[in-house]
């Protein structure tokens, strides 16, 4: 026993190891061994204190901030009585545009709007052709008119080449 000071006892009641590599509680500022130096294992009565986790409310799932030196449980409980935004019997609704033509139930989750006469479709009834579009006679896109130019093109030739706003308006009348 040449260093009788040398190390520290375990400040754990059940421990009182000798260390000589003693860990010091940066919450309670107490010496312990390796074994119970974190906050945990010798149950810290002040690890509230420097424990950096954001607690998570059970009701809406979002994070409740807390402030240092608050008890994470009375601040999320404040959250709950105060500011939760959860409401059982309310729930938001996801598929909230739902098909214009007759008959049609269905909801999507995106606005697909129809060029021609404006109105909201589902996927299956989309296109012009599909909802019996009554704006125009002919329900033709702008890629219709590019492969209808592309079509007239390959038939009379190149000297024979449409415009789209000629074809367009053609289709329009």
């Amino acid at each position: 026993m040449e260093f009788p000071d040398l190390g520290k006892h375990c400040a754990e009641e059940t421990c009182k190891q000798l260390d000589f590599l003693p860990l010091k509680c940066d919450a309670c500022e107490q010496d312990f061994c390796k074994d119970h130096f974190t906050y945990a294992a010798h149950k810290c009565p002040f690890a509230f204190k420097k424990d950096v986790q954001v607690p998570v409310c059970p009701l809406c799932n979002n994070p409740v901030p807390v402030k240092k030196g608050e008890i994470p449980d009375v601040v999320v409980g404040e959250h709950i009585d105060r500011d939760c935004k959860y409401r059982p019997g309310k729930k938001d609704k996801i598929f909230t545009y739902r098909c214009s033509k007759e008959g049609c139930k269905k909801k999507e989750m995106l606005q697909v709007a129809c060029d021609q006469c404006r109105g909201n479709f589902c996927i299956q009834h989309r296109h012009p052709l599909d909802h019996s579009c009554k704006r125009g006679s002919r329900p033709v896109s702008i890629a219709g008119c590019s492969a209808a130019r592309a079509s007239e093109s390959k038939r009379w030739g190149a000297l024979n080449t449409l415009s789209s706003s000629w074809l367009a308006q053609q289709f329009r009348t």
